[in-house]
């Protein structure tokens, strides 16, 4: 996970015996122990302050990211051999909740003996996303690479009262959104709740006529005071020519 530590190590018990230790992500040096000169650290931004190697040339990665995700090289220099090793290291961010909502363009049939809710989530990778009837699994979708956003239906009868969960998952955690058929809309106020599209819509729409309303009376105020002004100025005028002749 993003923010954990990960140590990469070489499998040896001490140094003695080793001409250099050389570390590369990708095609980039990273660190490297050369001889008896010491220990050093490229200055490569991603892992700018992250590094550490001790006596045995493993290397530790302090408070990882996503961008540290990929290939590792080891290179150990014994005499004129090289001995390589290559680690694949993947970094997690942390996953969202899922937010469980009714598709009411699915569910507004009249016909329909059942309602169909949707769990989604936004801007995830390496995940599944699965809806399950206690503890059976019901269907799931993957993404891997791509950065995407991720919706899967379940239609449930009306009068059901089973018990339904949504999961989210990647190799080392996992989020759970559970589903209560008996409460039909929450507030939108945090994502555990659930919300129907059709209430979204009227609170868009009431808010937006609230707006229109807001401005109008502005307008009219701003029209009333032009007109009264306008009604005061001929009396000035007819004075002022009053005076002249």
């Amino acid at each position: 996970m993003e923010g954990d530590s990960v140590t990469l190590k070489t499998d040896v018990t001490d140094k003695q015996g080793y001409d250099k230790i050389e570390w590369r992500f990708g095609e980039e040096r990273i660190a490297r122990i050369k001889g008896v000169n010491g220990t050093y650290y490229d200055e490569v931004w991603r892992f700018r302050g992250r590094l550490q190697l001790d006596h045995t040339g493993s290397l530790t990665i302090r408070n990882t990211t996503t961008e540290h995700t990929g290939v590792y090289r080891l290179s150990m220099k014994v005499g004129n051999e090289d001995i390589p090793k290559i680690y694949r290291v993947t970094v997690y961010a942390p996953l969202p909740i899922p937010v469980i909502f009714i598709d009411t363009l699915q569910s507004s049939s009249s016909e329909r003996s059942s309602r169909i809710y949707l769990c989604s989530v936004v801007n995830v990778r390496h995940v599944t996303l699965s809806w399950y009837k206690g503890n059976s699994l019901l269907s799931n979708i993957s993404v891997s690479d791509l950065n995407i956003s991720l919706s899967l239906p379940l239609e449930v009868e009306y009068q059901e009262k089973n018990t339904y969960s949504c999961v989210l998952n990647n190799p080392v955690s996992n989020q759970t959104q559970h589903l209560d058929i008996t409460q039909l809309c929450h507030t939108c106020a945090d994502s555990v709740h659930y919300c129907g599209t059709a209430e979204v819509v009227i609170r868009l729409v009431v808010s937006a006529l609230m707006g229109v309303a807001a401005v109008a009376a502005i307008v009219v105020l701003v029209y009333d005071i032009k007109s009264r002004t306008g009604e005061k100025r001929p009396d000035i005028n007819l004075r002022q020519r009053s005076i002249r002749y």
